[in-house]
């Protein structure tokens, strides 16, 4: 059986050989790419500012911790701290993301096809206290030198188990094989509110061999339930857990 001690997990990000990264933020949807088994992916939002009217919304941190269960499954864990009025925590969920059929994100031939789904949890805002359910498919294609995501989804929201339906396509375009410029379209409709649909430009950059990847972007409502403004920065990065070393007694 293999165990994990508390002295590697807190080296394991410094030491360790980390495995592929897919670096989704910024963006609200995904890829049908997984983590390997036992390796770690963290993406961290050093700050989201989000701008209505006159009104500013500061989300920071946000954080969303990926982790390889078995071969093509990985748990995904997220929320979110927002500070306005008061502090709050936004948007947390645990879900479940498996890969359905290889392709060009696996290194072959035709589309990646995904599906992702779990139950989303309490936050602490006001009229968000209750327990929902989410669930995607996901589609990742190239069409040199574009590669794109698509995200159909829905379920039932925290309010009042409302139900919901969501969608997004994420287009990339690579400059260099470190740097990228990403875009965004994404959209959520849920019974009884305005829809909320938004557009982002940004870029995610590999500054250096590590396995990290920097990110930022500005995103723009373009439907009277999105905020008018966003502005968002981070960093992903991964890193692969290994087994501790026992040592039996008298060795």
């Amino acid at each position: 059986m293999v165990t994990f001690g508390t002295d590697t997990v807190a080296v394991a990000m410094v030491l360790l050989s980390a495995g592929p990264v897919s670096a989704y933020r910024p963006f609200v949807s995904t890829d049908a790419a997984v983590a390997d088994p036992k390796e770690v992916e963290i993406e961290l939002g050093a700050l989201t500012l989000d701008r209505t009217g006159h009104e500013n919304t500061f989300t920071t941190p946000s954080v969303v911790v990926n982790y390889g269960v078995w071969e093509r499954w990985e748990l995904v864990g997220q929320f979110g701290v927002q500070e306005g009025s008061g502090t709050e925590i936004t948007d947390p969920g645990v879900f479940l993301k498996g890969v359905l059929k290889d392709g060009v994100l696996q290194d072959k031939d035709g589309v990646s096809l995904a599906v992702e789904a779990g139950p989303l949890l309490p936050s602490t805002v006001k009229g968000q206290r209750g327990v929902g359910f989410e669930a995607s498919g996901i589609l990742s294609a190239r069409l040199a030198p574009v590669t794109f995501h698509v995200n159909l989804g829905g379920g039932v929201d925290r309010s009042d188990a409302r139900p919901f339906a969501n969608w997004g396509l994420i287009g990339e375009l690579p400059v260099s094989s470190k740097f990228r410029f990403v875009s965004e379209v994404n959209g959520e409709s849920t019974k009884g509110q305005r829809p909320n649909n938004s557009v982002l430009v940004g870029f995610i950059w590999q500054p250096s061999s590590a396995n990290i990847f920097l990110d930022a972007a500005v995103r723009r409502g373009i439907s009277s339930g999105a905020p008018d403004w966003e502005v968002t920065a981070g960093v992903t990065f991964g890193f692969k857990l290994a087994p501790s070393t026992r040592h039996e007694p008298g060795s």
